[in-house]
């Protein structure tokens, strides 16, 4: 069986799942746009503890990426090979493992909170605000990687609209609780930091809940067990070993350039490069957009033994990646001045933080290349190459971020020397043909 892409049907197809992803990944960062939005405006401590504990739980969580990444590649190979019921049941075994990795990490977590936080080296008002809220955000992380799973089962069967529904809803309600109990709202208290961790939680379980609704509708449909398959839970754990990897080095890189930026001192640093780096999240997901289409679209093709749709499906979504970083960077390079004003009053964070949004804008195309390719690579199960490239760039990275003594050209390491390097070698990979293996496994 082969499944033909005409040149001209290629962008449709792309559209048809990148948009509703674009959407939805749009929404999904909105998480940390609001609570940094509501949180700045309690004050400037509260905002760097934000950004601490932020770090901190969007690495234990950015490990777990590969719930997504892996089961969406695994679950579009068995649809590309026409095994509509073996793509459901790899999709239950992520979904299984999920809940195991979410428990353990929850209890870890809540236990090593003060150790993690103090990692940074903040001390007083700052690491107080971390903590407390680092210890309520934890107890949603098991519905956080209950989502990304199903998520991932969803994506791999070509629907991409379904979390778009779950992420605008549950967005909605994040705000809406997070503004409730920050400020408190009628009978409601002012809980601070600590209500936005509550609101956080509460609208991630509910994100979770709907998602598994539908997986759970469509295993029952095709007569796929429920239940944990201890063979198949270590056959993705196995399987995801690379992608744990690859994605540590990609956090690991994050955290060294968040701890180079609280090793400048003060809390400006700290408070501007969390502004920063929540941007360029938002805008980061923004851009995988394609890279979503890219896995579902590489693992559908391969699986069904097509390598010249394969090979034109890249290359079109590379162009694609190209041209929405220059969007993006040109709608980011024109808002720089302004956008201190929506998060902060404080004028020095706000000053600090324009020539850092800049130097963003600049490294967006090269965001877009790496984000498309990156999302190719995963797609084709080619975790290896994925994870030994990311250790590479990490170690040349690392010290050009430590030797840094200014936020600005922290910055300007971060975009030239780890996106740049992201973008060689994963572009060296993407022009051979190796990564490209044929069939549903």
């Amino acid at each position: 069986m082969t499944t033909r892409a005409p040149d001209r049907s290629v962008d449709r197809e792309i559209l048809r799942l990148a948009v509703p992803a674009f959407l939805a990944l749009v929404a999904e960062p909105l998480f940390l746009l609001a609570d940094a939005a509501i949180i700045g405006h309690l004050g400037t401590p509260e905002l760097a503890g934000l950004g601490i504990a932020g770090a901190v739980l969007q690495t234990a969580v950015g490990l777990c990426v590969f719930l997504a990444y892996g089961t969406t590649a695994s679950v579009a190979r068995q649809l590309g090979a026409g095994n509509l019921r073996a793509a459901i049941s790899q999709g239950i075994d992520g979904i299984w493992l999920a809940v195991i990795i979410g428990m353990v990490t929850t209890v870890v977590g809540i236990l090593a909170t003060d150790w993690l936080v103090g990692l940074f080296g903040a001390d007083g008002r700052v690491a107080d605000h971390a903590s407390d809220y680092l210890r309520i955000a934890f107890l949603g992380t098991t519905p956080l990687l209950v989502m990304l799973a199903a998520t991932g089962v969803l994506r791999g069967m070509l629907d991409t609209r379904t979390p778009l529904i779950a992420a605008v809803l549950g967005n909605l309600l994040n705000i809406a609780l997070n503004f409730a109990l920050v400020y408190g709202l009628g009978p409601l208290p002012a809980l601070g930091l600590r209500g936005s961790a509550l609101g956080s939680v509460a609208a991630q379980v509910f994100m979770a809940g709907l998602l598994l609704v539908v997986v759970v509708r469509g295993a029952r449909r095709e007569g796929a067990s429920l239940r944990p398959d201890l063979p198949g839970i270590r056959a993705a754990a196995h399987a995801a070993i690379a992608l744990v990897v690859r994605t540590l080095t990609l956090r690991a890189a994050l955290m060294v350039t968040t701890y180079a930026a609280v090793q400048e001192g003060g809390e400006t640093p700290i408070a501007t490069h969390q502004l920063a780096m929540t941007v360029w999240s938002f805008l980061s997901f923004v851009l995988d957009a394609i890279a979503i289409a890219a896995q579902a679209l590489t693992g559908r093709y391969l699986g069904a033994g097509n390598r010249d749709a394969t090979r034109a499906i890249t290359r079109r979504m590379v162009q694609w990646g190209l041209a929405s970083g220059v969007v993006t960077g040109l709608g980011l390079a024109a808002l720089s001045p302004v956008l201190g004003h929506l998060f902060t009053n404080d004028a020095a964070v706000i000053d600090q933080l324009a020539p850092v949004l800049l130097v963003a804008a600049i490294a967006q195309p090269i965001a877009g290349y790496v984000f498309v390719l990156d999302g190719v690579l995963i797609g084709a199960g080619d975790g290896a190459y994925l994870a030994w490239g990311g250790l590479a760039v990490l170690v040349v990275y690392t010290p050009l971020a430590l030797l840094t003594d200014d936020l600005v050209w922290l910055w300007v390491a971060f975009a030239g020397g780890f996106m740049l390097g992201r973008a060689v070698v994963l572009g060296l990979r993407a022009r051979g043909d190796r990564w490209m293996v044929l069939g549903a496994r």
